[in-house]
């Protein structure tokens, strides 16, 4: 086995110039009577953050020894950044150590705790995913398990939170044509197979049409794919007939832009417009490993935005499921039809609360970036419970506005009651957005989440590789955990 301790370097206890380790660091120091150490100091001044020195050699049982920089000892909640740096730094350091290891070519890793095992377990198993399943040359398999066995309950949450964001990350990431609507469905139903408290119910079309969801069947409809409306039953709560939480999500398993086409530069991305059908069933999927003590329904409108002889054409009018008529001004704004009719159908179930995620608008990639989720919500209880979750998963949510300022600009239309655009068409772009869901919500707690920021890593942060990044899944799974234990709903 081949093992990593992490050493933390403190900012104010430098004064000898020696690195602090963590206890499992201390005790392995110990095992090899104090050579670590030794050997540390002669590699120059103290380990930053996140930078790494491999050892080799010092003790039989582990032929390879990464030692990672930790950052700051005892950080906690950074008020500035909204986030438990802590935890993020731990998150950081086991990644960029695991990765060193594969880089080794080492089946094996054992990972300090770092005094929070749930962390170091998300940032081993997020640090190491990739997408390769269809290359013929993998990189090399590695298995990340916890050094010593103090903290083995919250490693186990940690890598249970990390495989859910993977499984969203792997459903975003492969190609248009393996996750076609009905693929998607089928993979959800193989995950949720297991459980006997969770019911799926893959639909048709034929069944989506007697719905009356007028709005998602014109996108549909451009499209040789058929559409398919995934609804997730999982009864987690000891009374089966509490109020459920809601998780809808858009899932246009490609969006092309349909008849107004989006340039070709970057289209292939928009495999991953199902982000948030990913990221609402990877969070149920959790959730029921997790057997979270509350009960979920999760929504699901699947289709392809493609241009043809049948697809929508700017100006054309639809009408939802709740009989509001819908001006079609750009066939790319056609996130917000799927969920309109979507969100008139959560409102079926007395939710307690009704979430959904969309990768929405490039708008909301322009205002905020990778940085934070999106956020608009109508209610404050709502907000404080996804933001209190936010800080701990360190996948950052920001609160966004629902003026009625940008209603008018949607509801303002010339030939139906409400228009897919704004009508000065790109200001606030994501706030208009918002504000036309609003248009088919009724209920008092519903928050919409616009995850098109997010959707893809660069290097932004640190333990995801580049590629698709399945957030903000571990964020609303929290947010989950957090709701069945609210006894004080907000009704």
């Amino acid at each position: 086995y081949h093992h990593l301790p992490l050493p933390e370097n403190s900012e104010c206890e430098k004064a000898d110039g020696a690195a602090q380790f963590t206890s499992a660091g201390d005790a392995f120091d110990r095992l090899v009577s104090g050579k670590l150490r030794a050997l540390l100091s002669l590699c120059g001044p103290p380990l930053k953050k996140g930078k790494t020195r491999i050892f080799h050699g010092l003790h039989q049982d582990f032929p390879s020894v990464v030692v990672v920089g930790l950052g700051k000892k005892n950080a906690g909640i950074n008020e500035q950044e909204n986030w438990n740096e802590g935890k993020e730094n731990i998150r950081t350091a086991v990644a960029v150590g695991c990765r060193q290891i594969q880089d080794l070519e080492i089946p094996c890793v054992e990972v300090d705790p770092c005094g929070d095992a749930q962390a170091a377990a998300e940032g081993a198993v997020l640090g190491l995913h990739e997408y390769n399943e269809l290359k013929q040359k993998k990189k090399p398999v590695v298995t990340p398990q916890l050094h010593g066995s103090a903290e083995s309950q919250a490693w186990q949450k940690g890598v249970t939170y990390a495989e859910g964001q993977n499984l969203a990350r792997y459903l975003m990431e492969a190609p248009a044509n393996y996750i076609t609507p009905i693929k998607f469905a089928e993979h959800i139903e193989q995950k949720l197979r297991t459980f006997s408290n969770v019911k799926v119910h893959i639909r048709p079309e034929s069944w989506i049409t007697t719905q009356e969801m007028g709005a998602f069947l014109s996108v549909a409809k451009g499209s040789a794919e058929p559409p398919i409306f995934l609804e997730i039953h999982y009864l987690g709560s000891a009374n089966k007939d509490d109020s459920p939480l809601v998780f809808v999500g858009k899932g246009v398993t490609f969006d092309s832009g349909g008849i107004s086409l989006k340039p070709s530069s970057g289209m292939d991305a928009m495999r991953a417009d199902m982000g948030g059908a990913a990221t609402v069933c990877s969070a149920i999927v959790t959730a029921a490993a997790l057997n979270l003590p509350l009960n979920i329904i999760g929504l699901a409108p699947l289709c392809e935005n493609m241009p043809s002889g049948k697809a929508n054409k700017p100006g054309d009018v639809v009408r939802a499921k709740n009989g509001k008529t819908i001006q079609v001004d750009n066939t790319d704004a056609e996130g917000r039809l799927l969920l309109a009719d979507a969100l008139c159908y959560a409102h079926n179930f007395n939710a307690r609360a009704i979430v959904n995620a969309a990768t929405l608008t490039g708008a909301m990639d322009v205002a905020l970036g990778s940085a934070a989720t999106g956020v608009f919500t109508n209610s404050s209880w709502l907000w404080t419970h996804l933001y209190e979750a936010s800080i701990l998963t360190g996948d950052r949510v920001w609160r966004m506005p629902l003026f009625e300022h940008y209603t008018k600009q949607v509801t303002d239309c010339p030939l139906a009651d409400v228009s897919n655009i704004g009508k000065y068409s790109r200001a606030g772009g994501a706030c208009t957005a918002a504000a036309f869901l609003k248009e088919f919500v009724t209920a008092s707690h519903w928050a919409h989440l616009d995850i098109a920021g997010v959707m893809s890593n660069k290097d932004e942060v640190p333990y995801l590789r580049k590629g698709m990044a399945g957030r903000p899944t571990r964020t609303l799974v929290e947010f989950a955990a957090r709701l069945s234990q609210d006894t004080h709903s907000a009704k």
